[in-house]
């Protein structure tokens, strides 16, 4: 194990361990980018269905964090359990599943990991894989304490933008960070918030893995000495975890999501920010 992440290997030799839990929580990328090789599920796994089921259904934007009490019931019902030790994984390599593993995180529950290169990994190790994913047959006891601090609102970032309490990473592409390429959602200005930083989610990744950590403490040098908190947005929540999960190896700063992200941001703005400048840390 490394800070939150363990290597198929590790996994290889615990995949039946009663107390581990595997998720697969493989979702469509929102990019070009796609799955070479999909076919295969890791032994033991449950399916996490990101997009349909762990989410807040009535809001109108996408990905959105489900209340507390849901996000309990739904995953008792999932079978998993307060001392269970979860390794989140997908296809892509690293995408969704730093998501996963912020939101139980969010919720409360500290054993919870990201498998190092996903299902990729798994399969060029030449490990067995799977057709169907498992059911357990008994409600879970897993309980949820949220823990607000890590989630930021959209109230937040406005006042933010006077008081400058904490520092905002947007982990989108550069191009989309700069206007200079449209959002995949067509109804979305492009852009940045005020006062913002750009550090893709490529940036930390390598062939689907997580960079060395000699290469995220360059990836990161702009904050070795900040000591504010720092806010991770994206397009909708979903790869702000990606950079949120590689700055917890290396930084010690309080850490957050803006789950509304660029969606809610865009949406709510009037005015024209495509010519908003990056921020500085003077």
């Amino acid at each position: 194990m490394k800070g939150s992440l363990v290597s198929v290997e590790w996994l290889f030799n615990k995949i039946n361990a009663p107390e581990v839990v595997i998720l697969d929580a493989t979702i469509t990328k929102v990019t070009k980018e796609k799955i070479s090789d999909k076919t295969g599920i890791i032994p033991n796994s449950i399916y996490f269905d990101l997009k349909h089921t762990f989410l807040n259904k009535l809001s109108p934007f996408p990905n959105t964090v489900p209340s507390q009490n849901d996000f309990e019931c739904l995953v008792q019902n999932l079978g998993i359990n307060n001392n269970d030790l979860i390794v989140v994984y997908d296809a892509h390599g690293i995408y969704s599943s730093p998501r996963v593993w912020w939101l139980f995180k969010l919720m409360g529950h500290e054993h919870v990991f990201v498998l190092n290169g996903g299902l990729p990994a798994w399969k060029a190790k030449g490990y067995s894989n799977e057709g169907s994913y498992i059911s357990k047959s008994k409600i879970g006891n897993f309980k949820s304490k949220i823990r607000f601090q890590q989630l930021t609102r959209y109230e937040q970032i406005v006042a933010n933008l006077a008081s400058k309490r904490f520092v905002i990473i947007d982990a989108r592409s550069e191009e989309r960070f700069q206007g200079k390429a449209k959002e995949p959602r067509p109804t979305l200005k492009s852009g940045n918030i005020p006062n913002s930083f750009n550090i893709p989610y490529s940036a930390v990744l390598d062939k689907g893995k997580m960079k060395s950590i000699s290469d995220l403490n360059h990836v990161f040098r702009l904050f070795k000495n900040e000591n504010r908190t720092l806010v991770f947005s994206c397009g909708s929540g979903i790869t702000a975890c990606i950079v949120l999960l590689a700055s917890t190896l290396v930084l010690k700063n309080k850490k957050s999501i803006y789950d509304g992200s660029w969606t809610e941001w865009a949406t709510n703005q009037k005015l024209t920010l495509t010519s908003l400048k990056p921020g500085n840390l003077e």
